[in-house]
C-alpha cells in the first residue's frame, strides 16, 4: 500500500474521530441550552432498549469529599454547634452538588463548579458562598474561603476541557440474525435494525485502553461470526488500522483529563460528567 493510500487512511481515521468529538460537543451545548430554558430534560422514551446495561463507575454523591480540583471549597472552623441541621437548606438548594464533609480541625463546604450542565454560574456562587458565611455566624464558626474570581476562570477552563472530553464512540455490527451474548462488559450494547451498536462512554469508562480494546475485539468477533461488517457512523468499514487509530485518539483524550488528576471511570470523573 502506499504512502499516500496509508495517509489518506490515517487521515480519515483521524476526521471520524473529530466528527464525534464534534458532534457530542453539538448535543452537550444544546442540552444545556434545553436545560437552562426548561430545567433538566426528561428520559427519551424513544430511546433504543440495551443489551446489556453499561456498569457504571460511580461513587454515590453524597459519599464524595470535597475536591478543590473541581470544588469550590469553603474551610469553616471552630462551630461551637451542629451544622447538619442549619446545612439542610444549603442542600435542598443546591442538591448533590453542595457538599459538606469533616476535615482537619473544622468542616468544608463546597459546590461543585462543573457538571455535564456547565460551569456554575457567577450567581450560584456567590449564594452559595453568602448562605454558608450565613450558616458559619449562626453556629459561631470562622470562615475561609477561595477568591471568586479565580474560581469561576478555573471552572470555565475545566468545563472546556471537559466539554473536548465528552465522548462516546459507537462500533456498529452490521448484519442479520445479530443475537450477542456478551455477558458484563465496559461498553453499552444497543440493538438496531440492521445488527446492533457497541457505546463507550470514554469520561465514564475505566481502564480505558483494556476497555476500549474488549469493544473492538467484540466488535470483530461479533462481525466474523455471523458475517457481518463492523462500520463507522457513516457505514465506512473498520479495519485494524482504522480501530488503532481511533484508540490512539482515545488515549490522548485520556492523557489530558490525567494531566488534570481525573483519571476515566474514577468517582471525580463520575461527579464531572453527570
Amino acid at each position: 500500500m502506499s504512502d499516500l493510500v496509508l495517509g489518506l487512511l490515517v487521515l480519515g481515521v483521524c476526521l471520524f474521530a473529530g466528527v464525534l468529538a464534534y458532534n457530542r460537543w453539538q448535543e452537550r451545548s444544546a442540552q444545556r441550552a434545553v436545560e437552562r430554558a426548561f430545567g433538566a430534560a426528561p428520559a427519551d422514551t424513544l430511546a433504543q432498549e440495551p443489551v446489556h446495561a453499561r456498569r457504571e463507575p460511580t461513587l454515590a454523591p453524597q459519599q464524595a469529599r470535597p475536591d478543590p480540583r473541581v470544588d469550590y471549597v469553603i474551610e469553616l472552623q471552630g462551630a461551637r454547634a451542629p451544622l447538619h441541621e442549619p446545612w439542610v437548606p444549603i442542600e435542598q438548594r443546591f442538591g448533590r452538588r453542595a457538599l459538606l464533609a469533616e476535615g482537619a480541625g473544622g468542616w468544608q463546604a463546597a459546590l461543585q463548579l462543573v457538571s455535564r450542565a456547565g460551569p456554575v454560574s457567577e450567581a450560584e456562587l456567590i449564594e452559595f458562598r453568602s448562605e454558608v458565611e450565613n450558616l458559619a455566624s449562626k453556629i459561631g464558626a470562622t470562615v475561609r474561603a477561595p477568591e471568586m474570581r479565580a474560581a469561576m476562570d478555573s471552572a470555565r477552563e475545566l468545563d472546556r476541557l471537559c466539554a473536548d472530553s465528552d465522548i462516546q464512540v459507537a462500533l456498529h455490527v452490521v448484519g442479520e440474525n445479530l443475537s450477542p451474548e456478551l455477558g458484563e462488559q465496559p461498553f453499552q450494547v444497543v440493538r438496531r435494525e440492521d445488527g446492533v451498536t457497541l457505546v463507550l462512554d470514554v469520561a465514564l469508562t475505566p481502564d480505558l485502553g483494556r476497555s476500549y480494546e474488549a469493544m473492538a475485539r467484540a466488535g470483530r468477533d461479533l462481525a466474523a461470526a455471523h458475517g457481518g461488517r463492523l462500520v463507522d457512523d457513516r457505514g465506512n468499514a473498520l479495519d485494524e488500522r482504522a480501530l488503532a487509530a481511533i484508540g490512539a485518539q482515545l488515549e490522548a483524550v485520556r492523557q489530558t483529563l490525567a494531566a488534570r488528576g481525573i483519571e476515566t471511570g474514577s468517582p471525580l470523573a463520575s461527579r464531572l460528567f453527570s
